[in-house]
């Protein structure tokens, strides 16, 4: 009779058969391979591709911010962000698509200013309480442009001439109750000026409005500067003030409506990606830092630096704030000009 090696007793546990022995064993690889895919699925958010809804067309401004956004958040991310073009309804659809998707984190969206004055206007039911707030990550603000051998000196000038012939000096730069109307509406409510003495001439966007302003056809158009930029360089146009707190860095010597006029009205364009309510917690978490180092980015700045675009950040508790107070102001904006339901 065999001996048992010294090594054959080490490894068998004392008082199991082989067979018993064999089957503990399994039962440990086995237990392993559960332990070992429990901590991969435990891995972490994301796990597959994400998608972005953009709700305006391809080849505009915000989709073209959200691309930049999508691009370097794959890298953050490890995983494809695919950008989607949700249009439709003033920007009703793709708003909507965004607060209807399934709040797992693998659909966000580029929600925009619009989201502040749908509802005020009887389109939608959504607001920006539908969702949950990511990152701002531009905002555009508004300027008062006239032409460039306007007799128009400064802002107050152009009030001046308002004030003393109202319903002379027509505008233009949107379709009626978009966010370039209710900029200069806004500016002359707060100066206690009858905010329908400027006419408001319906177009399709800030360019036609500008070839318009040009051609002579009206004599104002309020616009973000960098959609007046190509005329602003070609000295075709001059910008007389900025709705913001602070002067654009890239024209220094416009002055903001505090400067001249002493309020402080501050209006424009933004951008801010949101993901449906109920987003979990470990996909908020994630998505704000690396929205964080997508902002921070060299590649980011740049970016928006070329387009003329605005940077702006805020998360959290500043981003509700932002969101809530932009909402009233549109709200009460568009009560004062006849336009909210």
């Amino acid at each position: 009779m065999k001996t048992r090696s010294r090594i054959e007793m080490t490894m068998r546990p004392q008082g199991k058969t082989r067979r018993g022995w064999l089957m503990a064993s399994a039962a440990a690889v086995v237990i392993g391979a559960v332990g070992m895919s429990g901590a991969a699925q435990a891995q972490s958010y994301p796990d597959r591709p994400l998608t972005l809804i953009v709700p305006w067309g391809a080849g505009g401004g915000t989709d073209a911010t959200a691309r930049i956004v999508a691009s370097l958040l794959e890298g953050e991310l490890g995983q494809p962000v695919n950008v989607v073009n949700r249009t439709g309804g003033s920007g009703v659809v793709g708003h909507s698509a965004i607060a209807e998707a399934e709040p797992d984190g693998y659909t966000i969206g580029m929600a925009t200013v619009e989201i502040n004055m749908m509802h005020w206007q009887g389109l939608t039911d959504l607001t920006w309480e539908d969702y949950t707030p990511l990152a701002l990550v531009n905002e555009d603000p508004a300027a008062v442009h006239v032409r460039a051998d306007s007799q128009w000196g400064d802002l107050n000038d152009m009030l001046d001439a308002i004030r003393d012939n109202p319903g002379e000096h027509r505008a233009s730069g949107t379709g009626q109750g978009g966010i370039w109307h209710l900029a200069i509406a806004g500016l002359l409510s707060e100066l206690d000026m009858d905010p329908t003495s400027v006419p408001w001439v319906p177009s399709q966007g800030a360019a036609p409005g500008l070839q318009d302003l040009v051609a002579g056809g009206v004599d104002i158009v309020p616009s973000s500067i960098p959609e007046a930029r190509s005329l602003l360089d070609a000295g075709r146009v001059k910008s007389l003030a900025v709705m913001s707190s602070e002067r654009n860095a890239a024209f220094p010597d416009v002055p903001t409506t505090e400067e001249i006029v002493g309020v402080a009205w501050n209006i424009g364009a933004w951008r801010a990606i949101v993901g449906p309510q109920g987003l979990p917690e470990e996909a908020v978490e994630t998505l704000t830092a690396a929205l964080e180092t997508v902002y921070n980015s060299d590649e980011y700045a740049e970016f928006m630096s070329g387009q003329g675009f605005g940077m702006r950040w805020a998360v959290g508790d500043d981003l509700v704030t932002f969101m809530g107070e932009s909402n009233e102001n549109l709200g009460d904006v568009m009560r004062e000009v006849g336009l909210a339901e």
